[in-house]
């Protein structure tokens, strides 16, 4: 195992040196990280494809969207408006006097990043969480996952050909392999480490959150870990588009064999004719998805307990089940309902099966509808599928799905995260362990800063994004009003 000792001391003189660059500077490497994963594709998907049993094309389109992030960030870092800072000038005239204080975020320090399992590339090595800490200003230590190693080293790789191409400081980014339970508690301790990054199961996420809360000067650690993503199917829709709807789901319920944070675990609906008919229409469908390899065998362990689990509960039943036997680290696709009575009464049924599994709530009335709504954890994830006549009649529904989880979704299936600055890809826990950020789009960069005010400096000694002649032509509020002019 690495000396996590010394590579906590290789961060921080990292940090010490990549703080003090250009936000050009910064957007360079990030750049060039994305030019060297890019030429690097013939050699990273394969490996990939070997070591997660993800498909070709999903895993030439998640490595577009790792290079697309760092150049997401890239362009944010040289616009330079983010740092979001905020001046207000002196005035001896004011009893008592009122100081020149002038204000902006900084990068907080080493950062270390858990690579997922389900995304090698995307939320992984060079992914998501890399790409934020290193716009921020942080260095970065990645925890490389275990279940594609190989991966992680070859993105690591190319990490380092970005450093000896730019010229920044050479531990800028490190990578570490090893027991998540070893290696990853001893960086998450380290006193160096300022903040972490994870996307992965609940109880992974939350012996991070401990381990950082046991510190002698706590972190924040920023998890992504469990959330069933719940579907409100309204009536009007039901009977009009049931077929569509049924279609539509199955697919997302079984995409990527179900291995995605954002998997419609739950479908919630007022029991009536049109519910029974999608329902039928949806186990139909079920019945005709082939089962896939999981991520790995532990992956596969786990939705096959879970999954059994799920099904062994009192009034639970099938509605639909893949008929193919499965193979080696297949799983059943798998959909099953349960009255609502029963559901508030069993909190199992509130628990993620991670995996192509879904189960549907059928509810008696509104009121009981609600009161599943309710009874939820926090999500990443919570849709409604309605007419407009539906919205018209259920505005309160709406309202309360408002308070579940980070992104509401009207009319599509949850399965999809579009990188961008509106998205969010967070949500009250246990969804993630701060609902205030998202690991998404370009204010996922917030996670890795705070906020510094400098109060009675002289000109020259502030940062440039704080000075009077505003050298990085940023957008700033000064004196209560938005600008880039100078003072």
């Amino acid at each position: 195992m690495n000396d996590i000792n010394m590579v906590m001391q290789n961060a921080l003189d990292a940090f010490n040196s990549y703080k003090t660059l250009s936000p050009a500077e910064r957007a360079g490497f990030l750049n060039e990280i994305a030019t060297a994963i890019e030429a690097a594709r013939e050699l990273l998907v394969p490996v990939a494809h070997e070591e997660s049993n993800l498909p070709l094309p999903r895993l030439n389109g998640e490595l577009s969207r790792t290079t697309n992030q760092l150049k997401m960030f890239a362009r944010l870092v040289e616009e330079g408006s983010w740092v979001e800072a905020a001046i207000d000038t002196a005035d001896a005239t004011r009893t008592p006097p009122k100081p020149d204080t002038r204000k902006m975020l900084l990068p907080v320090g080493p950062v270390v990043v858990f690579g997922a399992s389900n995304f090698p590339f995307a939320f992984s090595t060079a992914g998501g969480d890399t790409a934020s800490a290193l716009a921020s200003g942080s260095s970065v230590v990645i925890k490389g996952h275990s279940a594609h190693a190989r991966t992680s080293q070859l993105v690591f790789e190319a990490i380092q050909k970005a450093i000896a191409t730019t010229g920044v400081h050479a531990h800028t980014v490190q990578h570490v392999l090893g027991s998540g339970s070893t290696a990853g508690k001893a960086l998450v301790i380290h006193p160096n480490t300022t903040a972490v990054g994870f996307t992965g199961s609940f109880g992974g996420g939350k012996a991070l959150w401990e381990y950082a809360n046991q510190r002698e000067t706590p972190i924040p650690v920023f998890a992504e870990m469990s959330s069933i993503n719940p579907v409100v199917f309204l009536h009007d829709t039901l009977q009009q588009n049931a077929a569509a709807l049924a279609k539509s789901y199955a697919a997302s319920i079984t995409l990527g064999m179900g291995q995605f944070c954002t998997n419609p675990g739950l479908l919630v609906a007022v029991q009536s004719n049109a519910l029974d008919n999608f329902l039928t229409l949806l186990g139909t469908e079920i019945t005709q998805i082939l089962p896939q390899k999981m991520l790995h065998s532990g992956i596969h362990a786990a939705y096959s307990k879970g999954l059994n689990t799920a099904l062994s509960q009192i009034g639970i039943e099938k509605i639909g089940q893949a008929a193919k036997a499965a193979g080696e680290e297949e799983a059943f696709p798998t959909v099953a309902k349960v009255k609502a009575n029963i559901f508030l009464q069993n909190p199992h049924f509130r628990e993620e099966v991670f995996g192509p599994y879904s189960l549907a709530v059928c509810c008696d009335n509104k009121e009981e509808l609600m009161a599943v709504l309710k009874q939820l954890k926090g999500q990443l994830t919570t849709t409604v599928m309605a007419t407009d006549a539906d919205i018209t009649a259920n505005r309160d529904i709406i309202d309360l799905q408002t308070t579940l989880a980070g992104r509401i979704i009207l009319n599509d299936v949850p399965t999809g995260v579009e990188v961008c600055a509106s998205m969010v890809h967070g949500g009250p826990y246990p969804a993630t362990t701060d609902s205030r950020f998202t690991s998404v789009g370009t204010t996922a960069i917030k996670r890795w800063v705070r906020p510094v005010c400098f109060q009675g400096f002289k000109d020259n000694m502030l940062p440039d994004a704080l000075k009077n002649n505003n050298p990085q032509n940023i957008w700033r509020i000064v004196n209560n009003e938005w600008t880039n002019a100078t003072i």
